[in-house]
């Protein structure tokens, strides 16, 4: 690379809320090494304006709300490397990147320990009615005549019950973690062989059935694209609690609806949706028995600055020619 060349670079999103509050800009370096273009706007571009911002760049850093199709990888010819500020990577079309040379980069690792905190705080607000007796509070309806009634907002306990973990990854093990703390019995299951201390590891019909709180943390793909669907849920424990904070496509909705309704799982607690944001008319919002969150897991101002880190670090190294701390396809890059 010319020593005086300055590549150029497209960022969907300023991060101007994250800089106010940790009083530092996360693309400074971008500034400082590159020709960096950040997107103007308050939301992220359309993705017309995608494509034809990315056009000319050899880097461009990404959210997991900038879906970087066929389209856009096609018309940025230029293009060495996306970095995207998440750790799923499927908005990207990961196989027309591959097939150019392009090095995809993510951010895992980093926001484990805040996910599963999350999950745990889902597990607690969905089986002791946290959000109901919240708004029963806040609406008048703790009244004098009510002030403390036996069997009011009467919720499951979580310590010595049965957590089933779907999937083993890094963030389902920060739960276990979390969970031998309150005494809890744990199930696990994943696609792959996991040999983890104190998780027993079962297939995923014995966990379903002998779970009394169900968390899911398998990837987004192909196989495991609506893994907890209606059939699932009719055998899963009668008065399970089920918290997604995954991706949404692996819980089928309408399944999960009629399974709350019919009190087969008696509560949930779910981060991620199958469409994002949750529709206005979605049945989900209808439940009271349901704890929603906007795609939250990863939100705490120190993680959320260490991903900001991590994607510009890994898109530096790209248009530098450096090897990216995490490469989603470095493994098919290699095999071409």
């Amino acid at each position: 690379m010319n020593p005086g060349h300055r590549p150029r670079v497209f960022v969907t999103h300023s991060m101007a809320g994250l800089a106010r509050m940790v009083d530092r800009d996360p693309l400074a370096p971008l500034h400082e090494r590159t020709e960096c273009v950040v997107w103007p706007g308050p939301l992220q571009p359309e993705p017309r304006a995608l494509r034809e911002a990315a056009t000319d760049c050899e880097g461009l850093l990404c959210l997991l709300t900038d879906r970087v199709d066929g389209d856009v990888i096609g018309a940025a010819r230029s293009l060495r490397v996306i970095s995207s500020c998440s750790v799923g990577v499927d908005h990207i079309d990961v196989a027309a990147a591959t097939a150019r040379g392009i090095r995809v980069g993510f951010t895992p690792g980093v926001l484990t320990e805040t996910t599963a905190d999350l999950a745990f705080a889902l597990l607690l607000a969905a089986s002791r009615r946290i959000v109901e007796a919240d708004g029963a509070v806040r609406s008048g309806a703790w009244t004098p005549d009510r002030r403390w009634q036996l069997d009011g907002f009467l919720g499951r306990d979580l310590h010595a019950s049965t957590l089933g973990l779907v999937g083993l990854g890094p963030i389902a093990q920060a739960v276990a973690s979390r969970a031998h703390g309150f005494g809890m019995r744990i199930l696990g299951w994943s696609r792959s062989p996991h040999r983890l201390p104190g998780v027993e590891q079962v297939e995923l019909d014995a966990l379903l059935a002998g779970s009394d709180f169900v968390s899911v943390h398998v990837a987004l793909a192909e196989e495991t694209h609506g893994l907890i669907d209606a059939d699932a849920f009719a055998r899963i424990r009668p008065g399970a609690v089920l918290v997604n904070t995954s991706r949404g496509g692996i819980v089928d909705e309408l399944a999960l609806v009629a399974a709350l309704r019919s009190g087969r799982v008696a509560a949930a607690g779910l981060d991620v949706f199958a469409t994002e944001p949750l529709p206005a008319d979605s049945p989900l919002l209808g439940l009271d028995n349901v704890v929603l969150t906007p795609h939250i897991g990863s939100a705490s101002t120190a993680t959320r600055l260490r991903m900001a880190d991590l994607a510009v670090e890994n898109l530096l190294a790209g248009v530098l020619g450096r090897p990216l701390r995490d490469c989603a396809n470095d493994a098919e890059l290699a095999a071409r």
